[in-house]
C-alpha cells in the first residue's frame, strides 16, 4: 500500500494534512535534512574564514558562494539523495556529510579539503543546530504569527462586544454580571501572554565537539580561538551559543519551547470550554453552512466541531509538549539516545496545536452572539443585585446586612418590584437608595466595559 494521505497512519499526514502544510517543510524528514546540510555547509564557510586554519586561506570567493548555494539550495530530490546514501552508511548524519562532500566536487578549489566538512564535528553538533534552526524557523514563520492571529481576534471580539452584559457563572451558578467583551479579554490578555513569553525563548546551540570540551579541535589548531569561531558561527545562524554542554546540547530551552507552547494551549483550551458552553447555553449562535450536516441522525443539529475539534487536538499536543518538558533535559552521564526519537516527535506535537488554533479560528468566525438570549438571563436573575446591596448597607453601618440578603435570596428566584421594596425599607441615604434602586441586573457591570475596551 502506498503512502497518502488516505493510507498515512498519522492523521497529521492524512486527515489533516492539508491544515499543516505551512509546518511540513520545517518539520517532515526533508526538513531536517535541509537543516542538516545547511549547518554542514557553513560550518565549512566559518572554517574557510578563520585566519588560524592555514590550509583553508586561500579558498577563493566563488569556493565560498558555493557553500552558500548548498545551503540555501536544498530541494527534494536533494534529501532522497541523501536518503538513498543512507540506506548504505545506516547512519543519517554521515550520509548528509557525504552529499555536501559530492557537491564541493562542483568546484576545483574544494577538492584538495573535502575532508574539512564535518570537521572536529560529532553528529550531535549538526543536529541540535538542526533541530534549533527547525524551531526557530517554525515560532518566526508559522506559530508567532497564527497566535497573533488569534489574538487579534479575540481583541476584536472584545471590542466589539465590550458593553454587551452577560450573567457570570461560578461554580455552575448564576453569579455578578460581567460583559461578553470582558470575558473575551481576559483571554486575549492570557493568551498574549503566552505568546510573548515563547516569543523571548533564547533558542541556543552548540557546535564544541564528542563531549563538549573542543578536544579534537584543539589537537588539530591549538591556536585557534575555538570558543570564539564557535560563538560567532552559531550566532550567524541566529541562535544563542550554549557553552556549556556534554555531547548533546541539554535541551533545556526546548523544553521552555515546550512548555511556552502548553501554556498557551491551556489558555485555549479553557476557552474552547467556555465557548462550547455558550453555544450550549444559546448565548452564541452558529452559522449554517449550505450542504454540513451536523449529526448523521438529528438533521436539526449545527454542533460545536471546531471548538470541540480544537479542545481535542490541543490536549493530544499538550500531553506531548509537557512530555518533551520533563523528559528531553535528562541524559544519562555524557550522552544517551533516548532523546533522538523523541526529537523526531516535535513536528506532530507542534502540528496538532496549529491544527487546534486553525480549528478555533474556524469556530470563532462562526458564531453571531444573542444578545436577547444573554439579557433574558440576566433578567431572570435578579437576585445577582444582592450584593451591590449588601455592600452598600455594609457601608453605611446596616447591622447584619449579609445575612439579610441571604435571607431574602438564598436558592431563591426575587423579581424586580421584591428587590425594589427591599431597598425602599432600609435606613439608608437618599441618594444611595436612588443609586440602589437604578440598578438592573444588565446595569451591574462594573468596569467591565472599560476593561474590554482597553485590551
Amino acid at each position: 500500500m502506498s503512502l497518502s494521505s488516505l493510507t498515512a497512519i498519522s492523521p497529521v499526514d492524512g486527515r489533516y494534512a492539508d491544515k499543516c502544510a505551512a509546518l511540513r517543510p520545517i518539520f517532515s524528514e526533508y526538513g531536517l535534512i535541509r537543516a542538516r546540510i545547511r549547518v554542514e555547509a557553513m560550518w565549512l564557510k566559518a572554517l574557510a574564514q578563520e585566519p588560524g586554519i592555514a590550509e583553508l586561506r586561500n579558498v577563493p570567493r566563488d569556493a565560498l558562494a558555493l557553500l552558500d548555494r548548498i545551503a540555501a539550495e536544498v530541494s527534494e530530490a536533494d534529501a532522497a539523495e541523501v536518503k538513498k546514501t543512507e540506506q548504505t552508511t545506516n547512519h543519517d548524519v554521515k550520509a548528509v556529510e557525504y552529499f555536501v562532500k559530492s557537491r564541493l566536487d562542483a568546484s576545483s578549489a574544494w577538492k584538495p579539503h573535502k575532508e574539512f566538512v564535518h570537521f572536529a564535528c560529532t553528529s550531535e553538533d549538526i543536529n541540535n543546530l538542526s533541530y534549533a534552526l527547525m524551531m526557530s524557523e517554525a515560532r518566526s514563520a508559522v506559530l508567532l504569527p497564527k497566535l497573533d492571529g488569534l489574538i487579534k481576534r479575540l481583541r476584536e471580539l472584545a471590542h466589539a462586544h465590550a458593553e454587551t452584559p452577560m450573567m457570570s457563572r461560578t461554580h455552575g451558578q448564576p453569579a455578578t454580571p460581567t460583559t461578553l467583551g470582558k470575558e473575551i479579554a481576559n483571554f486575549a490578555h492570557r493568551l498574549q501572554r503566552q505568546r510573548d513569553r515563547l516569543a523571548a525563548i533564547n533558542i541556543a546551540g552548540k557546535i564544541n565537539g564528542a563531549v563538549g570540551n573542543f578536544n579534537a579541535h584543539v589537537v588539530a589548531y591549538p591556536s585557534v580561538d575555538w570558543r570564539k569561531l564557535a560563538n560567532g558561527f552559531i550566532q550567524s545562524l541566529g541562535l544563542a551559543s550554549n557553552p556549556y554542554t556534554t555531547q548533546i546540547e541539554p535541551h533545556d530551552w526546548t523544553a521552555e519551547y515546550c512548555d511556552a507552547l502548553a501554556g498557551s494551549n491551556a489558555v485555549l483550551i479553557d476557552l474552547c470550554r467556555d465557548f462550547w458552553g455558550y453555544v450550549s447555553l444559546g448565548y452564541f449562535k452558529q452559522r449554517v453552512v449550505a450542504g454540513e450536516v451536523g449529526s448523521s441522525t438529528m438533521p436539526h443539529k449545527v454542533n460545536p466541531i471546531d471548538f470541540e475539534n480544537a479542545e481535542g487536538n490541543l490536549g493530544i499536543a499538550t500531553a506531548l509538549l509537557r512530555f518533551f518538558a520533563d523528559k528531553l533535559p535528562i541524559s544519562r552521564w555524557q550522552r544517551d539516545l533516548t532523546d533522538s526519537t523523541v526529537l523526531r516527535n516535535l513536528g506532530v506535537a507542534i502540528s496538532h496545536a496549529y491544527i487546534a488554533w486553525r480549528s478555533l479560528e474556524r469556530g470563532l468566525d462562526r458564531i453571531d452572539i444573542d444578545k436577547a438570549r444573554l439579557l433574558e438571563d440576566l433578567n431572570s436573575n435578579w437576585e445577582l443585585l444582592a450584593e451591590p446591596i449588601q455592600t452598600v448597607m455594609r457601608r453605611y453601618g446596616v447591622e447584619g446586612a449579609y445575612e439579610q440578603l441571604k435571607e431574602l435570596t438564598r436558592g431563591r428566584r426575587v423579581d424586580g418590584p421584591s428587590l425594589r421594596a427591599f431597598i425602599q425599607g432600609l435606613n439608608l441615604p437618599a441618594d444611595a437608595k436612588r443609586q440602589l434602586l437604578a440598578l438592573s441586573p444588565d446595569t451591574y457591570i462594573g468596569l467591565a466595559a472599560q476593561l474590554a475596551k482597553e485590551i
